[in-house]
């Protein structure tokens, strides 16, 4: 079982149908922390990657502190351009108070039926213990933004 770092393959087909918007008073959008080796609410361990479809409950890291299942909110930085990439990104997000031991988190579509934009691996656990548990986001450009098309 694993959490790989992936552009869902349903997110990209889904750009072609308008499924998600990502302009400020667009779709809502969140974030997800996930376990491996049954760090999560259950002892079953996340997998996810390219083939993820939607949000899923399995692997997903217990409550703690503020954060609860489905993770939290996304802020939305509005999508541009520099040259022909076309980037959005989000504001960095921390989860106050929480004893958590994440492998990677899931972004979704929240207004719409859940459904997966990206995976992302941070590469080893990452934890906190009754303290912030920040994610942080690259720099909002055409050569670091979480969501480019070029």
């Amino acid at each position: 079982m694993a959490i790989t770092q992936a552009m869902c393959t349903s997110f990209k087909t889904e750009l072609l149908t308008a499924t998600h918007n990502f302009a400020t008073n667009g779709n809502a959008f969140k974030l997800a922390l996930y376990a491996i080796g049954g760090g999560g609410k259950s002892s079953t361990t996340a997998t996810l990657g390219a083939s993820s479809t939607a949000y899923v409950t399995t692997g997903e890291v217990a409550n703690s502190g503020s954060y609860s299942a489905g993770g939290g909110a996304l802020t939305k930085v509005a999508p541009t351009s520099s040259g022909t990439t076309a980037f959005t990104d989000f504001a960095d997000i921390t989860f106050t108070t929480a004893t958590i031991t994440a492998r990677g988190a899931l972004i979704y579509n929240d207004t719409n039926s859940d459904k997966a934009v990206c995976v992302l691996d941070f590469g080893s656990n990452k934890s906190s213990s009754s303290g912030s548990f920040t994610i942080q986001f690259p720099t909002a450009d055409a050569s670091n933004a979480i969501i480019r098309i070029a």
